[in-house]
Order: structure tokens, then C-alpha cells, then sequence
């Protein structure tokens, strides 16, 4: 998904139009016309010969379903379909509005994606669709924990109910935190989670038309914001890493998970966040290769001085050894210049939204600006 949404923010920032076409059919066993080898599957190799290759007398499997292009010409685009549908059995839809469970709204000033058919389902699915609509999807002071005292409920549905909330966070960064505190209760949850799961619900029943909007803009730079709840969990005393990726103002990736391990200050936990959204912006750096666009000195931006000097000043690092290995790449790239990682106030930091519940005034600002608005504004 998050390839996806890199593709459409870059049609928004370049103004084309996107198209699609669908396949009729999979290509399965096909016949091939060259020599191909493959290494032998776990599980399958031959007592006889194991370190041997096979080589294949058919296609394993191919399959192609739906695709998406685009360009700022539309005969090009046309001459695309042509050569595509002369050499598979393939359709041409038209223009994309609507893909792999996303609505998409194309604007001279940009696109809007939504998932607001699949919201009003699942509201309700879960028959919650007369109940009374919450303004954030998570009370600021709530505390999950076991709730070992809690009466037990029907798992199943528990977890259908994560699941459909999770399919919903593709074009929804705005629940991700709320549905992934609730996600840790699903081998035992209790009254107590089922009711933060409701309110959950109840929040998107208000907000079903909620969207990303991608404007179209001259700006298309890389940015990276990373933030933590230091030592957030009541069970095991685990910080919460939140991050999300923009391009220009178009919000691609995001995050918002609990850490692997115990940090022992907060400026660990705020370097573990910074290492995990690191690996993001890289690999966006390399799909944006792939649009003839090289970027570098990619801003992190950062609320703890403490985890920025530890990326960049050596004398630190000796201080820093109890932190786990994998988490240190970060400073390689500082000083090859590939990230560069800057201050940020907490009143500024997107990535708030991310680690933790927040009042309502705070909680629909940084909403706003990350871009998630209602489709009644792109009628």
C-alpha cells in the first residue's frame, strides 16, 4: 500500500491522470521459451541430488491482475492500453477511482483517497451504526492493561474486529494507534477492550467520509517526523515508536508500534524510533529512484536532543552500548549524509498522533495536518 500511495501522491504532484486495466484472466503453468533454473524448494529437495537446480519444462505460476499508469499524456496512455491489450487478454476500465479496496477522487488540486464505502460496512457489521459518534477514537486517559478481573468475551469477534479496523488503516493513519493498543488483547480480551474497540468504531462511524488528500504542489521533498511514548505499555513497560513519511505535503507512510525491547531512558526509546523510521525513508529513497528522482540530507525530524546528539556525536557512543546493534545503523547514514536529523517542539510534531491518545483540540489538528480531511470538501 504504501507504493501505492507514493504513486498517486506523485500523479498528484505531477498532474497526470492515472488509469487502469484489469486482467481476465491468470496465467498459470504458461509455457516458457528459455532456459530457467530455480533453486529447489524448502521441503522438496532431492535426497539424491540436494545441492542441484531444477530446471523448469513450465512456468511455476504467473499472475497479473489489476494494473495502474499514467502520464501527463493521454495518447501516450492510450497507445499503452493498445499495445497491452493486443498482447493479453487484458480490459481497459478508465480512468482509476477505485483500487484494491481504495476510492479515489481525482481534483485539479489533487487526489483524495478514502476508504468511506468499506466504513459505513463495517459500522455496520458490528451493529453499531445507531450508536452515538465519538470525536477521537481513544479517551486521552485510558490505560489498557490484562484486566485479569475482567469477564471474558467471544474472541473470534474480537479479533474480526481488529482485523476489519486494521484493513481501514490503509487510508485511516488516524485510528492506527488506537487499533494497535487494542490489537495486544486478542488471545484473552476482556469487557474493558471491547469497549475501547467500540469507541473506536464509534469515532469512525462520525468520520466515515475521512480521507488522505494529496495536493498537488510544487514541493515533493522526503521528510521523516518520529516520536515515542517512553515505557507507554502497563504490561511490560515497552515504548510505543509512532513515525510517518511525507512527501511534499502528502502523507505516505506511517506507524505506530510497540518497541522490541525495554528502553532504559527515553532518549533510547526516541533513537529506536528514529533507527525504525530511518529504514523507512530509505526505502522510499529507493523507490523514488525509480521516478528519475534522487534524494538526500532526507529531514528526521526529532523532539529529543539527546537521541540526535547520539546519532551524531561520537563521544557519545560509548555511552550507548547497551543499545542493540541493528539500532546504530542510523549514525552510518547520518554521516554519509543520506538523513539529516533535526529538531522539532512537541506543539510541532506530527508524529504525536502516532505514541499516544490525545485530547480532542489536539488530537483533530494534527488530523488536519496530516492531511486527513473530509470528501465533502473535494465535492
Amino acid at each position: 500500500m504504501e507504493a501505492i500511495r507514493l504513486l498517486l501522491a506523485y500523479a498528484a504532484h505531477c498532474g497526470f491522470k492515472l488509469f487502469q486495466m484489469d486482467v481476465k484472466c491468470a496465467f498459470l503453468n504458461g509455457i516458457i521459451d528459455r532456459e530457467v533454473y530455480v533453486a529447489q524448494p524448502s521441503g522438496f529437495e532431492n535426497k539424491t541430488f540436494p545441492n542441484h537446480v531444477f530446471k523448469l519444462a513450465k512456468a511455476l505460476y504467473v499472475y497479473v491482475d489489476d494494473i495502474i499508469f499514467g502520464s501527463a499524456n493521454e495518447d501516450l496512455c492510450a497507445d499503452f492500453a493498445k499495445l497491452m491489450t493486443n498482447e493479453f487478454d487484458m480490459n481497459m476500465m478508465g480512468e482509476l477511482n477505485f483500487f484494491l479496496g481504495l476510492q479515489i477522487k481525482k481534483t485539479a488540486e489533487g487526489i483524495f483517497i478514502h476508504q468511506e464505502k468499506y466504513a459505513k460496512e463495517l459500522v455496520k457489521k458490528f451493529g453499531l451504526d445507531c450508536a452515538k459518534p465519538m470525536e477521537t477514537p481513544m479517551h486521552p486517559n485510558i490505560k489498557l492493561d490484562k484486566d485479569d478481573q475482567g469477564r471474558n468475551i467471544d474472541e473470534a469477534r474480537y479479533r474480526g474486529m481488529i482485523g476489519s479496523l486494521m484493513y481501514l488503516t490503509f487510508s485511516r493513519p488516524d485510528i492506527i494507534q488506537s487499533v494497535g493498543v487494542c490489537s495486544r488483547f486478542q488471545s484473552k480480551p476482556k469487557e474493558s477492550h471491547l469497549s475501547a474497540v467500540k469507541r473506536i468504531i464509534r469515532y469512525v462511524l462520525g468520520t466515515t467520509d475521512y480521507g488522505l488528500w494529496f495536493p498537488k504542489i510544487d514541493s515533493f521533498q522526503l521528510v521523516g517526523f518520529c516520536d515515542t511514548d517512553f515505557a507507554g505499555d502497563r504490561i511490560d513497560r515497552r515504548s510505543t515508536s509512532g513515525m510517518c513519511c511525507f512527501l511534499g505535503k502528502s502523507l505516505i507512510v506511517w506507524s505506530s508500534k510497540k518497541q522490541a525491547t525495554v528502553a532504559l531512558s527515553t532518549a533510547e526509546a526516541e533513537y529506536i524510533a528514529a533507527s525504525s523510521c530511518c529504514s523507512q525513508l530509505l526505502w522510499l529513497k529507493t523507490q523514488l529512484a525509480d521516478y528519475k528522482l534522487n534524494v538526500s540530507n532526507i529531514p528526521l525530524f526529532c523532539d529529543n536532543m539527546s537521541a540526535i546528539n547520539i546519532s551524531k556525536n561520537p563521544v557519545l557512543h560509548s555511552r550507548t552500548k547497551h543499545i542493540e546493534v541493528r539500532f546504530h545503523s542510523i549514525r552510518e547514514h547520518v554521516q554519509n549524509g543520506n538523513l539529516d536529523i533535526q529538531f522539532v517542539n512537541s506543539e510541532g510534531h506530527l508524529a504525536d498522533i502516532f505514541t499516544k491518545p490525545l485530547i480532542e483540540e489536539r488530537f483533530c489538528k494534527l488530523r488536519t495536518e496530516l492531511g486527513i480531511l473530509a470528501s465533502s470538501l473535494f465535492s
